[in-house]
């Protein structure tokens, strides 16, 4: 039996197709660069060492034993200033109930001062490299966006991920036990 030309237009038309899906998944899901580990929803993330503003380290282990909110964002991501004072409200509110906040600015120490100076938080801010251990990508953000959160249980363990700013709605879902 032979195969006609439209045969071999459609298994072109499939192979186009196939090819444009793996190269439109790699975009949006680059591999990290190397050396740079991935932590899953379940898993524990690598140990990682932030810098606040002023330069003093802080661990990630510091917050071991709460459920923890890490919020990636800079002061160039409108969504994440947007985003900000919902944060900064909920610290509040749920800090009685073991939950923690954590800001994580992917941005300079002087940007990240001179914003918070004039819009302060009710919640600590830590300074992290994007491509470092202890920055979104180590949590997961592949594909590189701000805002970008994460929910650590008290165990250590990285419970949720999101990309995008919260509704207070959301935010409830997330931090009540």
């Amino acid at each position: 039996m032979s195969r006609g030309p439209t045969f071999w237009i459609v298994v072109l038309a499939i192979a186009a197709a196939a090819t444009g899906l793996y190269l439109e998944h790699r975009r949006l899901n680059p591999p990290p660069p190397q050396g740079v580990t991935v932590a899953d929803i379940g898993e524990i993330p690598t140990p990682a060492t932030f810098l606040t503003v002023e330069g003093k380290p802080r661990q990630l282990s510091d917050w071991h034993g709460k459920r923890l909110l890490i919020n990636f964002w800079a002061t160039w991501c409108a969504p994440c200033r947007r985003e900000m004072p919902l944060l900064s409200e909920n610290a509040g509110r749920y800090k009685a109930r073991n939950v923690a906040i954590l800001g994580v600015a992917e941005d300079t120490a002087g940007a990240v001062r001179a914003y918070l100076a004039a819009q302060p938080v009710e919640y600590p801010v830590v300074l992290a490299d994007s491509d470092a251990p202890g920055g979104s990508l180590s949590f997961g953000n592949t594909r590189r966006v701000l805002p970008y959160s994460v929910l650590i249980g008290e165990d250590g363990r990285i419970l949720r991920r999101k990309l995008g700013t919260f509704s207070q709605a959301e935010l409830d879902a997330w931090l009540a036990p």
